[in-house]
Parts: structure tokens; C-alpha cells; sequence
């Protein structure tokens, strides 16, 4: 079964198959698998249930950081979105930053500004939220995870501009900044703690394409201890840490290990021979084929790629495999189709 497979590779007891899991957006792969569409709203849940079976995961994504958005609470910058669905319905407008000045962002307090639910409703909020999820896909795995982790939280909050703008102008300063969206997020994962749940994704984009966003020093004195005091509440309560980034974070892998990460899901910028070679025996795996390969390569390119990945991770005994960087609808449908058929044969150990 999927979810066994899965919960095996999350303990680090190698499961017999690779297990397999997708970030997608693909409505035209959903459409071909399933005969259903999920741009028809009465169709839409049941089509992406049966696209999971079909496409062969073992594993589901979720985050959830509450019943209520912080822009329904308090301050927060839109730097909108750009268009991935086939309807281009994920497109937004940029709402501007409501900080005007550094010193705006410096007295802020997200956890003063936008409030710290009841515990006991956020661990019911976070419980059903999950035992839904499961249920409704019963054959898979599915964590329970939380996005605006900390650096998340103030791009969320302040936007680039005037994020960067507070930390350049005093990194020092900028700690208690940092300290008030950590107890946000505190809050919240004592919650989650309390859930049963198997495992935890920790998002938080805290890197560019290009690697550090600020001096690797700044991100050992403020963010990783953080990260240390957030994990040990999960793990406390028996529950292993997936960390999750966009962008290059493979000058950080050790620090990661060190502050208590039990896995890493990471794009095909951080490199899956770095973290196979020093953790393949010790943490989680989730990833790293390049979409962009998949969108732009032929069939030999794509089982290259594939070939790749299930080279380096099928000796780790935590390795899923997995599109680093989303899998969205320009990929061609006979690639994305292809990739799904290679995945399955290369998978078998």
C-alpha cells in the first residue's frame, strides 16, 4: 500500500519501490488519467483523488497555518502571482507594501498584530483539517505541514522591498522582528503537535536561485536557532521534520541537519548528490528532476533526468522521487505522461 510505502521511507526502513510524489497543477495530465477536469467545480476533488492513484504517489503535500489568512487579521503585502493554471484563475495583482518605512517594519509584531487563536480550536482546526485530507485519499501518506515559517512569514508581511530594506538597514534590530513571527509560528506547531499527524513539512523560502539571500552568518545567529526551537517541539511529540525551500539551499544542508531536520524537499538548484552522499542513510529525500527538462527535452532527456535521480537516491532508504520544482500545464502531455511511465518502471529496487 502507498501509505506504508511512504511511512517506510519516512522511517528510514527502505521500502521495497521508490515511493513517488508530484506538486502539480497539470490539468491536462488530470484530464488524460481520470476522464474527469478539474476546472468543473462538482468534478474537481474527485478528479485530482483518482489523478493520485493513478500517477502512482505515495505521498501528499499539505500546509495549513489556520483557519484565518493574516490578511483578514492584520497588515500583510500581495506581490502577486503570475499565471500557472490553464485559466490563468491563479492570477494576481500586486497590492502594495502597507509598510512605507523601515521603521515600520522594525516595530512590527506579527504575533501582537495578527493574534494567537485559541490553542485548543487550532489544534481542532489543524486535526480535522488533516483527517479529511487522509481520508479523502486513504491509500496515501499525508503530513501535516505550515508555510510562513519565518522568512515566509515576512515576505508575507512586508514584501522584497521592504523586507531586505529592514534587514540591510539593521540586521541586528531586525531579531525582534523575527521573534514575534516565530512565536506566531510557535503557536501554530504546538498545535499541530497535537495532532497525531506522521510527519511535518516545514516550508520556508529562505534562499534565492542563486543560493544565501543574506550572509550566511545572519541565517546561523537568527534563523537556524529558530528553526532548532520550532523542531523540537514536533519532535517531542514523536513527529519527524520534512524541511521544504525553493531556490539553492546547498550551503545550508548541514546547518539544516544540525538544527533537527529529519528530511529535505528541495528544486533541482540543490543538489540531490550533496545530500544523497552525506544523508542518504540518515535523513529524508524528497526529490530533485528539473521541470524544466520535462517542458523543454525530448524522451531520451527526460529518462536521463529521471535515470538521474533514482541512480543517486535508490541506495537511501528515505528517497522519494519527485519533480523539484512543480509540475505545471506548459509541460508538454506526452513528457509529463512519459515522465509518470519512467518513474514507475525505474522505481522497482
Amino acid at each position: 500500500m502507498a501509505y506504508d510505502r511512504a511511512l517506510a521511507a519516512i522511517r528510514l526502513d527502505m521500502p521495497d519501490r521508490i515511493p513517488h510524489t508530484e506538486y502539480c497543477s497539470h490539468w491536462g495530465l488530470v484530464r488524460r488519467l481520470t476522464g474527469l477536469n478539474p476546472a468543473i467545480p462538482e468534478e474537481r476533488d474527485e478528479a485530482w483523488r483518482r489523478f493520485y492513484v493513478a500517477a502512482g504517489y505515495d505521498f501528499l503535500w499539505l500546509n495549513n497555518d489556520g483557519p484565518v489568512p493574516w490578511d483578514k487579521r492584520g497588515r500583510t503585502t500581495d506581490m502577486g502571482h503570475a499565471e500557472w493554471l490553464e485559466d490563468a484563475s491563479d492570477r494576481r495583482e500586486i497590492v502594495p507594501s502597507p509598510f512605507r518605512t523601515v521603521e515600520d517594519v522594525l516595530a512590527f509584531d506579527a504575533a501582537e498584530e495578527y493574534g494567537l487563536p485559541d490553542s485548543a480550536s487550532l489544534v481542532e482546526h489543524f486535526r480535522t483539517a488533516h483527517a479529511t485530507a487522509q481520508a479523502d485519499n486513504p491509500s496515501m501518506l499525508v503530513p501535516g505541514g505550515y508555510y510562513k515559517t519565518i522568512v515566509s512569514g515576512c515576505i508575507q508581511a512586508f514584501g522584497w522591498e521592504m523586507f531586505l530594506s529592514a534587514v540591510g538597514a539593521d540586521p541586528q534590530g531586525f531579531d525582534r522582528v523575527l521573534e514575534g513571527i516565530f512565536r506566531l509560528t510557535e503557536h501554530h506547531l504546538r498545535a499541530w503537535a497535537k495532532t497525531g499527524i506522521p510527519a511535518f513539512i516545514s516550508h520556508d523560502d529562505m534562499v534565492w536561485s542563486q543560493g544565501a539571500i543574506f550572509r550566511p552568518a545572519w541565517y546561523r545567529e537568527h534563523i537556524f536557532p529558530r528553526y532548532r526551537r520550532l523542531w523540537s517541539i514536533l519532535h517531542d511529540a514523536g513527529i519527524p521534520v520534512l524541511f521544504c525551500s525553493d531556490g539553492d539551499f546547498t550551503e545550508f544542508v548541514d546547518d539544516l541537519a544540525d538544527a533537527g531536520a529529519d528530511g529535505f524537499i528541495f528544486e533541482p538548484l540543490t543538489s540531490l548528490e550533496y545530500v544523497a552522499e552525506k544523508y542518504g542513510d540518515t535523513k529524508v529525500i524528497i526529490g530533485n528532476a528539473d521541470t524544466r527538462i520535462l517542458t523543454f527535452g525530448g524522451r531520451e532527456d527526460i529518462r536521463r533526468e529521471v535515470k538521474r535521480c533514482i541512480d543517486r537516491g535508490r541506495d537511501c532508504p528515505g528517497f522519494f522521487m519527485a519533480v523539484g520544482n512543480h509540475m505545471p500545464p506548459n509541460i508538454p502531455l506526452d513528457s509529463a505522461l512519459y515522465y509518470l511511465d519512467c518513474v514507475r518502471e525505474m522505481s522497482a529496487r
